[in-house]
């Protein structure tokens, strides 16, 4: 992900760093929570291979010469923006994460979601690590006074289920972005937004590969580089991943310039979706902390 306001990420993080850290596991997690999976992903080869169809290996969305080399990317994540808007109601995930906080990179963290679009609503159960798992939150936009809600573990459990303002001190410590950025539909929005910034300058080499995977899904990865340091621009480096068949981005990735030539270059942020599961019906039910399968009281 992208420095500032980018896509993914998730003030119930930030009720696990501030209120709720414990070693102690909670009840176990029911309705398909209970997976732990490592985002496992490969870039095809950027050379031609004879093993793969020809068209795999053909230029995506080739620039046209008088072009930004972002227009084909931003004209891939305009097409997953209208897939989204107009096919998809909600999903259920895995989302793995990975963020550098003040210098310090943090271990991942694994957590099962439920994401409704319209009114946009979010339910994220904490799988690992071991000292978060089963921690809770719910977000829906135009309730609760526009908090979200959380629970605990173990002691920590004790204080029940609290409201936090989303982008207030305690629901943002440790984390990079609101749990209101959550979700592949704000990730292609943030690209077009930043693509559209990035492209008021030069300095930036832009790739894509057919054939890359995560977790077994075929995607196109998009990579985009810019060279030399410049303070207009929020990243070195950015993968980005979006599904072929779903055609949706499933993972982000991006890194610093390196400390020096040579070296390589420091990982920012990661993020990705995994085992999805798009238009399951969800209803105010998967949203609601009364919820007879969650455990905020």
């Amino acid at each position: 992900m992208i420095r500032g306001k980018w896509l993914c990420t998730w003030a119930a993080a930030g009720v696990a760093t501030a209120l709720f850290t414990s070693t102690t596991v909670a009840q176990a997690p029911r309705d398909g929570r209970d997976q732990l999976p490592r985002p496992v992903y490969r870039v095809g080869q950027q050379q031609p291979n004879p093993r793969l169809a020809a068209n795999n290996n053909r230029p995506v969305n080739p620039p046209n010469p008088n072009e930004h080399p972002l227009e084909p990317a931003l004209r891939m994540a305009h097409s997953a923006v209208q897939q989204i808007e107009n096919n998809i109601q909600d999903y259920s995930a895995v989302l793995v994460k990975r963020e550098r906080i003040n210098g310090k990179l943090n271990e991942q963290e694994f957590m099962y979601i439920k994401v409704r679009h319209e009114p946009f609503s979010v339910y994220m159960y904490f799988l690992g690590p071991e000292r978060l798992r089963g921690q809770e939150c719910l977000y829906v936009e135009g309730q609760n006074n526009g908090n979200l809600l959380g629970h605990g573990v173990g002691i920590r459990k004790i204080a029940g289920t609290v409201p936090l303002d989303p982008n207030g001190p305690m629901a943002m410590a440790g984390q990079r972005y609101p749990i209101t950025e959550i979700g592949f539909l704000n990730l292609a929005k943030r690209l077009i937004e930043v693509g559209n910034m990035d492209k008021q300058f030069g300095e930036c080499e832009v790739k894509f590969y057919k054939g890359a995977k995560i977790n077994k899904r075929v995607c196109t990865c998009i990579q985009v580089v810019h060279p030399v340091p410049r303070s207009n621009f929020r990243f070195h480096k950015a993968l980005i991943f979006v599904d072929d068949e779903l055609n949706i981005p499933i993972r982000y990735e991006a890194y610093e310039w390196p400390a020096k030539p040579g070296a390589p270059p420091p990982l920012i942020e990661e993020y990705t979706y995994t085992d999805v599961k798009i238009n399951n019906g969800f209803t105010d039910a998967d949203f609601d902390e009364n919820n007879p399968q969650y455990n905020f009281h």
